[in-house]
């Protein structure tokens, strides 16, 4: 049976026309005969979710209702899910089980959601092509040469594979966007705050945001209002308004709206077979009846080398609990102290980016250079959002790229990491400005998916989603899926 989008089977799980336990069978089974190809999952509980199946068939049968009830889910495995294994993706976390469940996850499984996979990512979501896993790529399910996108890898290949409608990802730099371009899904990163980060392995605190997934607005919409809300557990998280209006979600009426097109992102650069797709896309805009309106963003021409001054910073200071201590891989050997005992560990649980990063981050904050970069860093953030806030007083949404070119070849650019770093040119300022933004399938050039981005002002994320859904009630292009072993 081919896989809908969430919302298909939310009307058919109501109608009692299928089961929770089917479901999650068919994910199951769909792990089993694909993912061999792929390697999006790392770990699986089948017990664990089928009996969750059958304790949704049951409230389903009370005639209890939710967004997410009896819909399998398959989880990043930076969040954690008790007993389940939780590497994200790196050897320095291997055979450590979480104890606990993070916030969105509690909420989920409250809420009926099913999950059915932990899944693949470059190690502790560093990386924009799904390269540096631990445990192996990712592979494009377009096209098995090229990657998926990073760091979300896994689990946006989980939602165009079909083994789940709905997966969820985080986001610091544009880690569920960028794989949703190359993949042909939907992906949200929300408002800062929005999505509660307890539970999330942190890799940059300041920028990380739980990211959630689906073929559709729609499908998104319904996940982020059983997550959505302040929570205790983290300082940082916010009530979102109109969380209501999420599901069911109602598409927007464009008429009159004024869309921002940032001279910046719409460059010379950009690959002239995604900018004809994109083009494509903003006519569909201006006949739903949007307006669109040329507007500036300056200080964008800062935000990579902002972007990784920042995060690498905060990764440095993040990351120095993994010294095999506490949990996790210790380094193997008699006799050594307990400084040998931890840079062995770190220098052999620990991949090339990983330590990249931490390397430049503790430049970036050792005497003398933490003005010098850190502290500019953080001034020139502040201009950033700024743009964003001068461009809001002008339009309600701005439309972008997600990325200048479709997604490319295995290894094309993990031996020159600023060219990898640029990937993420079109994403990074939205995640240093705090603001919601979301990929969504925008055509194909040359057989390869092509995202369009949408963002819009703080804490407008329900918004935006009824802009995209708008879209893609107009459009099918989040409904094509690519052709997989069934």
């Amino acid at each position: 049976m081919a896989l809908g989008t969430a919302m298909d089977w939310r009307g058919r799980l109501d109608a009692g026309d299928l089961s929770a336990e089917f479901l999650v069978r068919q994910a199951l089974e769909r792990i089993q005969v694909r993912d061999g190809l792929l390697n999006a999952v790392l770990a699986t509980d089948t017990p664990r979710s089928l009996d969750l199946a059958r304790e949704a068939d049951r409230r389903l049968r009370n005639g209890e209702r939710t967004p997410v009830l009896g819909l399998p889910v398959v989880l990043k495995d930076n969040l954690a899910w008790a007993g389940v294994p939780a590497t994200s993706g790196s050897r320095a976390l291997k055979g450590y089980s979480a104890p606990y469940d993070a916030t969105v996850v509690s909420r989920l499984l409250t809420a009926g959601a099913i999950p059915v996979a932990k899944a693949n990512m470059d190690e502790f979501a560093m990386g924009s092509s799904g390269e540096y896993s631990a445990f192996g790529p990712t592979l494009n399910p377009w096209d098995r040469t090229r990657v998926p996108g990073g760091s979300s890898s896994g689990p946006i290949v989980a939602v165009a594979a079909g083994y789940a409608p709905l997966a969820l990802g985080s986001d610091t730099g544009g880690s569920v966007r960028l794989p949703a371009s190359f993949c042909n899904v939907t992906a949200l990163r929300p408002t800062y705050g929005v999505l509660s980060r307890y539970g999330l392995t942190a890799m940059a605190s300041s920028l990380d945001q739980v990211g959630p997934v689906g073929a559709s607005a729609a499908d998104v919409a319904a996940a982020l209002q059983v997550m959505a809300g302040r929570d205790p557990m983290d300082s940082t998280s916010l009530d979102l308004p109109r969380t209501g209006d999420l599901f069911p979600l109602r598409p927007a009426e464009l008429k009159g709206k004024r869309i921002g097109l940032p001279a910046e992102y719409w460059d010379p650069g950009l690959d002239p077979a995604v900018r004809t797709v994109l083009d494509a896309s903003l006519d569909q805009l201006t006949a739903l009846g949007a307006e669109l309106v040329e507007v500036s963003l300056p200080h964008t021409r800062y935000a990579i080398d902002t972007y990784y001054l920042v995060c690498t910073s905060e990764v440095s200071s993040n990351l120095s609990r993994f010294d095999g201590v506490r949990y996790g891989f210790r380094a193997p050997g008699e006799g050594l102290d307990l400084a040998e005992m931890i840079s062995g560990t770190r220098d052999r649980g620990l991949g090339e980016e990983a330590k990249r990063r931490i390397l430049l981050g503790t430049f970036c904050l050792s005497r003398g250079w933490y003005e010098a970069f850190y502290l500019k860093a953080l001034r020139a953030r502040t201009l950033i959002a700024r743009d964003f806030e001068a461009a809001f007083q002008r339009v309600d949404l701005l439309a972008t790229p997600v990325s200048p070119t479709t997604a490319f070849p295995l290894e094309a650019k993990t031996s020159d990491p600023l060219s990898m770093y640029l990937a993420d040119v079109f994403t990074v300022t939205t995640s240093l400005a705090a603001l919601p933004c979301l990929s969504m399938p925008a055509g194909f050039a040359e057989g390869l998916p092509v995202g369009l981005q949408l963002i819009g002002p703080a804490l407008e994320d329900v918004a935006l989603l009824e802009a995209a859904h708008a879209f893609q009630q107009a459009t099918s292009h989040h409904l094509s899926t690519p052709p997989l072993p069934s």
